[in-house]
C-alpha cells in the first residue's frame, strides 16, 4: 500500500507530525506506516525519554494535505500511539 510520488502541479504543504509512542510494541507498526509514506518524508528525529518510558518522534513531510492527514490519522489510531500534525501556512 505504498504511496506514489507527487504528480506535477499538485499543491503540497510542509508539515511536522509529532508522534508519542507509549507502548514499545507499537514501534514496528509506526515504522511500517512511515515506510509507506517515505517518499514524502524530508526528515525524521526520534528521542527516547527513558524516565517516562516513551519515545518521541518528529517527522517532517512535504506532501498534499490529504496525505499528511492520512499519515497522522493512521499513526494516531495505533494502540499506544498519539499523533498530531502541524501545517506550514505556506502552500506550494
Amino acid at each position: 500500500m505504498g504511496e506514489d510520488k507527487i504528480q506535477p502541479g499538485t499543491e503540497t504543504r510542509i508539515a511536522l507530525v509529532g508522534i508519542i509512542v507509549e507502548k514499545r510494541e507499537a514501534a514496528a507498526a509506526v515504522n511500517e506506516v512511515l515506510h509507506q509514506y517515505s517518499s514524502y518524508i524530508i526528515g525524521r528525529m526520534g528521542l527516547p525519554y527513558r524516565e517516562k518510558q516513551v519515545n518521541i518522534i518528529s517527522v517532517v513531510l512535504d506532501a498534499p494535505a490529504d496525505v499528511i492527514s492520512a499519515v497522522s490519522g493512521k499513526l494516531g489510531r495505533l494502540p499506544g500511539v498519539s499523533s498530531k500534525a502541524l501545517y506550514s501556512k505556506q502552500n506550494k
